[in-house]
């Protein structure tokens, strides 16, 4: 009777790798090292000091075509508050005057707690301040600024959340700075804070506006 044959070094080593073997782990890892990568570095510049040094692709290119209806039921000084499209943010209806675009929801606990910087902004006779309300219950929307007070000339409402994604809103609050012409100056990525408004919503209003 015969010994089976013995195998070499080599070809059992061939035997526990198949020939491409390697190349399929390649092939198979390499999606999860590229979604790693993204995800580190998105990581690395959100908490890398200030969030809203977060790049957008928007800034300094003309805001997004949108149209969003009203809040209904929202009145302001005896009359019902408009909605808003990008029509309203360049051209006549800007009325030379710098607009502050800020993304909100009645849900979002840091909304609340920026509101106050918000009705504080809306006195600026520089700027108008807009709203975009971002997936939320209308009923909801309404008493909360009901509740707060309401700093908007328009309010815009997003429910489905699709003029969001095509302003590159990463979470609500955001606020973006508009200039006359209809081009996205500046984006604050979070709350504002007294020293964001004092310092960067500042200097962006007056980039701006050409000051």
């Amino acid at each position: 009777m015969q010994d089976p044959p013995v195998q070499s070094p080599a070809t059992a080593a061939e035997a526990d790798n198949p020939p491409g073997a390697g190349r399929r782990r390649l092939i198979l890892l390499l999606p999860l090292a590229v979604f790693l990568g993204l995800a580190a570095l998105f990581l690395v510049r959100l908490f890398s000091g200030d969030p809203s040094r977060v790049p957008s692709a928007l800034i300094n290119r003309p805001v997004p075509t949108f149209s969003l209806p009203p809040l209904e039921g929202l009145v302001k000084d005896g009359a019902p508050v408009p909605g808003l499209s990008s029509a309203d943010l360049t051209g006549p209806a800007a009325d030379g005057r710098v607009t502050v675009v800020n993304v909100f929801a009645s849900w979002c606990v840091p909304c609340r707690q920026e509101h106050p910087l918000l009705l504080q902004l809306a006195q600026d006779t520089r700027v108008r301040l807009v709203g975009i309300n971002y997936k939320d219950d209308p009923d909801n929307a309404r008493r909360f600024l009901g509740e707060l007070g309401n700093p908007f000339a328009a309010v815009g409402t997003d429910t489905a959340g699709r003029t969001a994604i095509d302003w590159g809103v990463y979470g609500v609050p955001e606020t973006f700075i508009v200039g006359p012409d209809g081009i996205i100056r500046y984006k604050n990525i979070g709350p504002l804070t007294p020293q964001a408004l004092q310092a960067d919503i500042e200097a962006a209003i007056k980039r701006a506006s050409g000051q």
